[in-house]
C-alpha cells in the first residue's frame, strides 16, 4: 500500500469513529488502548501550553514544534475531529509567520548558536528543522484541500503551506546543499550564515557548492520523509527522486551480520571530500550511536520508503524486525528493554535507551505489536504523535477487516 492509499483508508476509517468521549475505536474493556485517546488528549493539550510555535527557530522547529504538529495531524486522522485541524493551523501559522527574508530572498527561521561547524556568532537556518515541521503541515494541507468543509474554512492556509514547502526546497537546493555521491545523494549543512552586523552572508557563501558537512543518517531520514510527503501531495517527481537517492545511499550503509539475519549501520559516515580533514581523517566520528532513539528515526524512514515502493524490500523489513525483536529485545513483554543495535555497552548518557522498540515495525510483526501495547505511554513526549498514529492505523485495519 502506498502513502496515498493509506491516507485514504485512514480518512474513511476515521470518519466512522465515535467521539473521544467514550467507546473510541469500538474497543472492549480489556483492550489496553481503551483510554489512550483521552490520556493523549490531556497530555498534548497540557504540553501545548508551552507555545513553542511562538518562539522556537532553526533546528528547534523540528525537535520542539514538530511533535505537536504531528500529534495534531494524526489526532485528526484518528478522530476526524476538526479541532485538531484548527490547532495545527494555529501552530503552523504562529511558526511560519515569524520567518524573515534572508540575503538570497528566501524566507527562513535563523538563530545563532546552532552548533555544528558554523561559528556561534552567525545566524543560520536548519533544513532539518524546517523539514520536520513541514511534513505534518503538508500532509494536513492535503487533507484540508480534499475535504470540502475543511477547504471552505482552512483552504487559504493549506495553499499557503504548500507554497512554503516548495519554496523551502528551492531555498536549500539553490544554496548548494544537495550533493549527488556514489550510491545516491544527500543533504549537507552549509558552512555559512548571516552576519548579525551586516545582515549579509558570511564569506563561506562563495563556497556553498563545495563546502559543508553531511547530515547524520537520522537527520537525512527526517528530511527524506518530508520529501515523500511533498511528492504525495504535489506529485512532483523531483521530491520522490531526491528521497530515493538518499534511501539508496542509506541502504548501501547497512551491513548484515549473523549470516544475514540482522542488520547494523553507523550513525554517520563521510560522503564526499567536504567530510574529511586536510590529513585525510573524517571530520565526524564514525560508528554506532549509543542513543537508540536515533535508530528509531532511521527505521521510520525505511518503512516509509518501503510503503512507497522505494529501494527497501519486504526482506529488508523482515531483517529489521529480526534485529529489533530477536537480537535487541530482552524477550520480556512487560518491562521490555532493548540493547544497542550492535550489542555494545550502554553509554551513561543514554543508559535507559541504548536501544528502543522500533515502533514503525509494529504493523509488520505481532510480537513487536504486543510489546508496544504493553509498554506504550500515551502521556509521554513520544506519545504526542505515536499514540494517534497507532490508533489511526488500527482504525484503518479494522475498516479493512469489517469490509
Amino acid at each position: 500500500m502506498n502513502r496515498r492509499e493509506l491516507l485514504k483508508d485512514l480518512a474513511l476509517a476515521a470518519a466512522a469513529l465515535p467521539s473521544m468521549s467514550g467507546g473510541a475505536l469500538g474497543v472492549s474493556n480489556s483492550d489496553p488502548t481503551q483510554d489512550w485517546l483521552a490520556r493523549w488528549e490531556k497530555n498534548i493539550l497540557g504540553r501545548a501550553r508551552s507555545r513553542y510555535c511562538d518562539k522556537e527557530m532553526s533546528e528547534e522547529i523540528g525537535w520542539l514544534i514538530s511533535p505537536f504538529l504531528n500529534g495534531f495531524y494524526y489526532g485528526y486522522r484518528a478522530t476526524a475531529d476538526v479541532k485538531w485541524v484548527a490547532l495545527l493551523v494555529d501552530w503552523a501559522d504562529a511558526w511560519i509567520r515569524r520567518g524573515v527574508k534572508e540575503p538570497d530572498g528566501f524566507v527562513g527561521w535563523p538563530k545563532s548558536g546552532t552548533g555544528g561547524a558554523v561559528e556561534e556568532g552567525f545566524y543560520t537556518d536548519s533544513l532539518l528543522g524546517e523539514a520536520m515541521g513541514l511534513r505534518p503541515v503538508i500532509l494536513m494541507a492535503d487533507a484540508i484541500l480534499r475535504a470540502p468543509a475543511l477547504k471552505d474554512k482552512f483552504g487559504p492556509q493549506a495553499q499557503a503551506y504548500l507554497k512554503v514547502g516548495e519554496q523551502v526546497f528551492e531555498k536549500w537546493d539553490s544554496r548548494g546543499c544537495w550533493r549527488e555521491v556514489t550510491n545516491g545523494g544527500l543533504w549537507v549543512v552549509p558552512l555559512f550564515g548571516i552576519d548579525p552586523k551586516t545582515r549579509q552572508w558570511t564569506e563561506g557563501y562563495a563556497r556553498r557548492n563545495t563546502d559543508g558537512f553531511s547530515n547524520p543518517d537520522n537527520k537525512e531520514n527526517h528530511i527524506a520523509r518530508w520529501l515523500l510527503a511533498m511528492y504525495d501531495v504535489t506529485t512532483k517527481t523531483v521530491y520522490r527522486e531526491r528521497a530515493e537517492q538518499w534511501f539508496r545511499l542509506m541502504k548501501s550503509r547497512m551491513k548484515t551480520r549473523e549470516d544475514g539475519k540482522y542488520v547494523v549501520w553507523n550513525y554517520c559516515e563521510p560522503a564526499g571530500p567536504w567530510d574529511f580533514k586536510a590529513d585525510g581523517l573524517p571530520k565526524h566520528w564514525v560508528g554506532v550511536h549509543p542513543n537508540g532513539g536515533y535508530y528509531q528515526i532511521d527505521v521510520e524512514a525505511i518503512v516509509a520508503a518501503f510503503e512507497h515502493g522505494l529501494v527497501f524490500t519486504r526482506e529488508d523489513i523482515q531483517r529489521l524486525v529480526a534485529t529489533n525483536r530477536d537480537f535487541m529485545w530482552n524477550q520480556k513483554v512487560t518491562g521490555a528493554k532493548f540493547q544497542r543495535i550492535d550489542g555494545g555497552r550502554p553509554d551513561p548518557r543514554w543508559k535507559n535507551s541504548p536501544g528502543v522498540l522500533w515502533t514503525a515495525l509494529v504493523p509488520y510483526d505481532e510480537t513487536l505489536r504486543k510489546v508496544f501495547l504493553a509498554n506504550h505511554n500515551p502521556s509521554s513526549w513520544g506519545g504526542l504523535s505515536a499514540t494517534p498514529w497507532f490508533l489511526a492505523r488500527e482504525a484503518a485495519k479494522q475498516k479493512e477487516v469489517y469490509l
